[in-house]
């Protein structure tokens, strides 16, 4: 019963839209479905690797730096508006491609072992994480079981849920692609994600623990 429930949680936390699925959207709708798979799996081995963290305690000593909490807050918040900054001017570009089609330059598409290191980057780097994996799976182990093992375990159902998830959310944008492709449309989706990111670094950079 206690794995059904935890099957049902992890569902309901990837339906929740934040970070990880602003950055795979943004590889998908910017280099395809190979791209969006990519970051993905980079944000899933994160996952993991928070999840291991939280198996072993050691996002215990995390949560109990502010110091290092501070740092990776700070640092999280510059990628996601790097990441955000660099999804405006490529919005921009697009438009002046529209304009003088004739001056366009090849898009560079992001290649699948940098989409990966972007899902990768942005989960290790966000702080919340760490919290969340501490605070969330402990409280699906069974009273009496091997504590460390049955968390790596969760972890390993968590992950699988999580990819599960963010292949559907893929591949139904795949099959949007004749609408999503368009020059306009793009362009309005790099602009929206480019302000979405933005705006979770700045939210990260304000928060307090």
């Amino acid at each position: 019963m206690y794995l059904l429930a935890f099957i049902g949680a992890c569902v309901l936390v990837a339906m929740v839209p934040g970070v990880s699925t602003a950055i795979i959207l943004r590889q998908t709708l910017r280099a395809g479905r190979g791209s969006g798979m990519a970051a993905t799996l980079g944000n899933e081995t994160g996952i993991f690797l928070w999840a291991l963290a939280a198996a072993f305690g050691l996002s215990a000593l995390l949560l109990a730096s502010q110091l290092a909490y501070d740092v990776m807050r700070v640092a999280g918040a510059g990628v996601l508006l790097y990441m955000g900054a660099q999804s405006l001017w490529q919005a921009r570009k697009r438009r002046r491609d529209e304009a003088a089609p004739e001056l366009a330059e090849p898009v560079a598409v992001d290649g699948w072992r940098r989409s990966y290191l972007a899902g990768l980057g942005t989960c290790l780097a966000n702080p919340k994480a760490a919290v969340f994996a501490m605070s969330f799976l402990p409280q699906f182990v069974p009273q009496g079981q091997n504590v460390p093992l049955t968390l790596v375990a969760l972890a390993v159902i968590w992950v699988l849920v999580d990819t599960l998830w963010y292949g559907l959310v893929i591949w139904m944008v795949a099959r949007a692609k004749a609408v999503l492709s368009r020059p306009s449309v793009r362009r309005r989706l790099e602009q929206i994600s480019g302000v979405v990111l933005i705006g979770l670094g700045v939210r990260l950079v304000l928060e307090a623990r």
